[in-house]
């Protein structure tokens, strides 16, 4: 709700909204080398254990392959690779998060946490790093407790131009 403000001029208006104020809701959080990640629960559509990945000849080496689940072919990005983050083995932790971005994709996480509803209130905005940093992949930053998620834009982060090419999947 948007309260009514007094302006310099004496006209009465509206506080303008946050920009994180439509990002309120429900997230799924997981780890990733030792940080908290967190995506938007309805672009979730399953968690499944690590299973046998099937490498792709010539694709970005975030590009883990594909897995066949119930007879549909879908990619699979190691998103520690993704985020240039140092690669880790698999154990019995490590999930596929299978994400909704106009096309099926898995997504390898170090292990899934939990759905955590997080208030617009608790989001603030992604931090500016400079001009060099591209932090479009980043929803927000959410506040729990003492503790900081990161907020990703799952679509920002699966659909970069590379992944695109890699794949010869059109942006949905």
């Amino acid at each position: 709700m948007q309260a009514a403000v007094e302006t310099p001029s004496g006209i009465r208006g509206e506080t303008p909204p946050s920009p994180t104020s439509h990002l309120g809701g429900k997230y799924l959080t997981f780890l990733l080398a030792e940080e908290e990640y967190g995506l938007e629960i309805l672009k979730v559509r399953e968690i499944i254990g690590i299973m046998d990945i099937t490498k792709v000849p010539q694709t970005p080496d975030f590009l883990e392959g594909v897995i066949n689940l119930r007879g549909k072919v879908i990619p699979v990005v190691d998103l520690r690779s993704k985020f240039n983050l140092p690669r880790s083995e698999y154990n019995d932790q490590t999930c596929i998060i299978v994400v909704d971005v106009g096309v099926l994709m898995g997504i390898i996480v170090d292990t899934v946490q939990e759905v955590r509803d997080i208030p617009a209130g608790e989001i603030e905005p992604p931090p500016q790093l400079g001009t060099t940093v591209n932090t479009s992949f980043i929803l927000g930053m959410g506040k729990v407790k003492d503790d900081v998620k990161i907020l990703l834009n799952i679509d920002e982060v699966l659909t970069s131009e590379e992944l695109v090419r890699a794949l010869g999947v059109a942006k949905g």
